[in-house]
């Protein structure tokens, strides 16, 4: 802590008698031709050899201006010559839109005003600026520059925030996603993953994205379901007369090298077409799928990884009422995983494959489209439509035990008669529409109304899961069916639909302005509405042999040869159905705020209260629950009502005007996702299963935080920020008590306490100057210390119940918690008109727990337990390269993951016979690198 104020207190020093400076960005038209966009004009300070030319979209920009008066030129051959006088205020960006024509008297139709865009750098530091509340965000702009491909990769870019390479879950302040809430444009989006209740970010393309913005303090105005803040991605506008682009993107993956020939997809891959999943068989015909459909996987050559979209747009009739902006394409990457799996149960391998033979072959294909329409009625009143539909596939074959070995169930008599082989092939096709219809009325200079209401449709399925499980013995390399349970030969199919509506309202009067017209005093009165439903079904088919070794595959790669209609037909094999599970979900959530903001010279106050309530009702009917109360099987429900107030504070006092300190306080909650309640049973392929917990409560959250921000210029920024979080009653994920392999979800602790540092930083190296190179250095770095209590729970009579308290522990860290976090970026700019453009990123974040642990025996947890299980950290460095060959074409390569880390999951292991402690690896694996070139054209 000592050293990274004495950092921060150095970088003050040196950047605090930095003289801070503006920009001019504006837009030449061409009166002679419909107020065209005017290229390629020429626009000069006079009496200066500063100066710039208009893009093809007739775009201008002079920027790092010293506060003061220029006088501006423009010119253009046989055009009248324009001078017009403008005011350079620090730290702001001005705007100066120019009609050009023939005759003399356009400055009588020049407009001055402030506003930015909202995708670049400058005009997002600009408005965290002036922001009252603690947020960051990452524009378009910066997105390019840095490499970032998706909205995913675009939060880990920001300070505190994290992103795990072996799942892709994103961490804010080193809490997950059930402490997270993410929206588009204002409006909740939904998961496209039962396993997660965010939307897997990498679904957003960059073409997509206007910016992204992540509030790390909890506003009244949003939901008060989130603990460590919300992510916001603001769709693309259109901004241009007209706008078309087209892009592709081809690269490889180097763990494919020594598959590349043979590439495994599933059994299913002949019915995905152009991206588009056919089902062949139905939720309730699956059982036709045991001798109609394949059980082996397929194969295909060259699995390159590449995409290419394109986008179009523009502003439409003279009036410039409409404006309309599409855009579209498609992304298939491919990835190859091999390494250990290994599971312990008080301190002994039960289950393992060996280094190199646990292996996954992983294909994703999405499938994107947008659009957005505005009609703008007058300057006081627009409405917007927003579409966005994304189609993914997802295909992961994986294989354990191929070159023997491995112990994965027991049913043989030790390795001196064989071993076992597991192939699970599963493809997931989801489907995401999402619609917004957004308003904006601004009914006097002091009065705007803001609504929105939206529909989010989605289906997941996993429509054909197939999966084996084999003996290969030692006697004559011989293929045995695995012969315990009727369903280790199986095909199974999970359709989940969920359907959302939902609402936002917000009228905003300022109540008085300064001599300046800026708003010193407003207030904002408003609501949201929330209904989402889920729909939930799985059902397993199993084949099983008569007897044992009545039909044995010549080989595990001709499985399929044994599954036909006469084995069925003379009994050699015999059909198993499980009642399907299912379970029905619906969250009912409706809040009202009021919001105040006042400013007191140098010092601005946002004091906010929010009414909120949540009703989760869950009604599921699974196999393998039972009910502690009743006894009665399958059938439950779970119930849950939350009432409650929320308030928030947030501080903020300018020292200078660029140097402010920001304080700020409230109270949210975490509320159980339908996943972590319904105590359906989800198997991964290595066999580990993970089920919801009907008793899982919300917790509540207190979050503190204290930021100092510097702004050295428009394009730098210097940060230091410290808070802290307490949670009562902290959700985790956990093992379960006894030897199953199964996780759950707990309130296994009564209070969770999160103390952290966040310092970031945004500077020139090399300053920026005219046609000289620059150098721009960005990052941040987080230290993060937390802890939970493991609680015990008794009865009136103070007998123990439960404990989760094991291995000498009462306390431990938070799942998912990384203590360091760190995100750094080099760029070199060339700074000539088309310049060259190299980034060296890289990104680390230290071991996390990924489940806590359980004691085995609940009389003897200190010596009879299960371990924690931890993701350890591990660094990523990426490489990025652009290049403007002209205003239309680009070019660029990248290199991810260039380190290419083993990822590793190790677990905390301590024997119960001897009490010797160690920590072994469960699960490793890398992702490799990701090579890749790029091309783009744009008019």
């Amino acid at each position: 802590m000592k050293k990274l104020i004495i950092l921060f207190t150095l970088f003050t020093t040196s950047f605090i008698m930095a003289q801070n400076t503006g920009s001019i960005v504006g837009m030449l038209t061409d009166k002679e031709y419909n107020n065209e966009p005017l290229a390629f004009a020429n626009v000069l300070i006079k009496g200066t050899t500063t100066g710039t030319t208009s893009d093809f979209d007739g775009i201008y920009s002079l920027e790092n201006l010293d506060p003061g008066p220029y006088t501006l030129v423009f010119s253009f051959v046989g055009y009248e010559t324009q001078e017009l006088v403008v005011e350079v205020v620090a730290g702001k960006v001005t705007t100066i839109n120019v009609p050009m024509g023939a005759n003399p008297g356009a400055l009588d139709e020049i407009v001055i005003t402030t506003t930015a865009r909202k995708d670049s750098e400058v005009a997002l530091l600009l408005d965290q600026k002036k922001a009252v509340e603690i947020k960051e965000s990452i524009g378009a702009e910066q997105l390019t520059q840095l490499g970032v491909s998706d909205a995913s990769g675009a939060t880990a870019k920001i300070s505190g925030v994290s992103k795990s390479e072996g799942t892709g879950q994103v961490y804010v302040r080193g809490l997950g996603d059930r402490y997270l809430t993410t929206t588009l444009n204002g409006l909740p989006v939904p998961s496209d993953n039962i396993d997660k209740k965010n939307i897997d970010l990498g679904l957003f393309p960059a073409r997509f994205i206007q910016n992204v913005a992540v509030s790390k303090t909890f506003s009244p105005k949003n939901s008060s379901d989130q603990a460590s803040g919300n992510i916001d991605i603001v769709s693309k506008e259109v901004t241009k007369r007209r706008t078309f682009g087209l892009s592709a993107n081809g690269g490889v993956n180097s763990n494919i090298a020594n598959v590349f020939d043979n590439f495994k997809v599933t059994a299913n891959n002949s019915d995905v077409n152009f991206g588009l999943y056919s089902r062949a068989y139905e939720f309730d015909e699956l059982s036709n799928a045991i001798t109609g459909q394949s059980w082996t996987p397929q194969q295909i050559s060259a699995p390159v990884n590449y995409s290419y979209g394109f986008n179009a747009g523009g502003i439409i009739g003279e009036a410039r009422k409409l404006r309309l902006f599409i855009s579209a394409g498609q992304s298939i990457e491919n990835e190859y995983r091999e390494g250990i799996f290994r599971e312990y149960d008080q301190g002994n391998l039960r289950d393992s494959v060996p280094d190199g033979d646990n292996i996954r072959w992983r294909r994703e294909v999405n499938t994107t489209g947008m659009f957005h329409g505005q009609f703008k009625f007058n300057d006081n009143n627009k409405v917007s439509l927003n579409s966005f539909i994304i189609n993914k596939v997802f295909e992961e074959t994986y294989e354990a035990g191929r070159s023997g070995g491995a112990v994965i169930f027991e049913e043989l008599d030790g390795p001196q008669e064989g071993f076992q082989f597991v192939r699970d092939q599963n493809l997931k096709n989801t489907i995401i529409s999402i619609t917004q219809l957004i308003g904006e009325h601004n009914f006097s200079d002091d009065n705007k109304l803001e609504w929105a209401a939206g529909y989010n449709y989605v289906i997941a399925n996993e429509p054909n899961r197939i999966r084996n499980e084999v003996n290969i013995l030692n006697e004559d390399d011989r293929i045995q069916l695995g012969f315990t349970g009727g369903f280790q030969q199986r095909k199974s199919a999970q359709d989940i639909t969920d359907k959302e509506y939902n609402a936002r309202l917000q009228d905003e009067i300022i109540l008085k302005k300064n001599e300046n017209d800026d708003a010193i005093y407003k207030v904002s009165f408003g609501g949201n509405y929330r209904n989402k439903k889920r729909d939930f079904q799985s059902q397993f088919i199993g084949a099983e042999e008569a007897f044992t070794d009545a039909a044995n595959p010549s080989s595990i790669d001709a499985i399929s040869e044994i599954f036909t209609q006469s084995n069925f037909d003379n009994g050699i094999l015999q059909l198993n159905t499980l009642q399907p599970d299912t379970y029905e979900g619906e969250l009912v959530s409706y809040a009202g705020y009021a919001d105040f903001i006042g400013v007191f010279n140098k010092f601005t106050a946002e004091v906010g209260l929010r009414y909120q309530s949540d009703a989760i009702d869950v009604g599921f009917d699974v196999g393998n629950y039972v009910d502690p109360a009743t006894g009665i099987s399958r059938i439950g429900t779970s119930n849950q009502s939350y009432e409650r107030f929320y308030p928030a504070v947030n501080l903020k006092y300018n020292f200078t005007d660029k140097f402010a300190v920001r304080l700020a306080g409230s109270l949210s909650q975490t509320l159980p996702e339908f996943k972590e309640i319904a105590p359906f049973q989800y198997v991964s392929p290595e066999n580990q299963v993970t089920q919801g917990n009907p008793d899982v409560e919300a917790s509540r959250d207190l979050n503190v935080d204290l930021k100092f921000e510097l702004f050295p210029t428009n394009e730098e920024l210097l940060s230091l920020t410290a808070f802290y979080k307490q949670i009562k009653d902290p959700i985790n994920r956990t093992l379960q008590r006894g030897g199953e392999n199964i996780f759950s979800y707990f309130n296994s602790g009564n209070k969770a306490t999160v103390i952290g540092v966040e310092l970031e930083g945004r500077i020139y190296v090399v300053k920026k100057q005219d046609s000289l190179p620059n150098l721009k250095l960005s990052g941040n770095i987080s230290y993060i210390d937390h802890k939970q209590d493991l609680k015990e729970i008794r009865d009136g009579d103070g007998n123990l119940l439960r404990t989760f308290k094991y291995g000498g522990k009462d306390e431990i860290g938070l799942e998912g918690a990384s203590d360091w976090i760190t995100n750094l970026a080099l760029t070199l700019n060339t700074g000539s008109k088309y310049p060259y453009e190299f980034t060296l990123a890289g990104n680390y974040a230290s071991d996390r727990i990924f489940s806590l642990g359980a004691p085995r025996n609940q009389n003897q947890p200190e010596v009879f337990y299960n371990g924690e299980i931890t993701e350890q950290g591990v660094v990523v460095l990426d490489f990025i390269f652009s290049k403007d060959i002209d205003e239309r074409w680009t070019i660029g390569a990248t290199a991810k993951n260039l380190l290419n880390p083993t990822i590793k999951r190790v677990q905390l292991i301590e024997s119960a016979v001897d009490g010797i402690r160690s920590e072994e690896t469960v699960l490793s694996y890398s992702t490799g690198v990701n090579a890749a070139v790029s091309i783009s054209y744009k008019f």
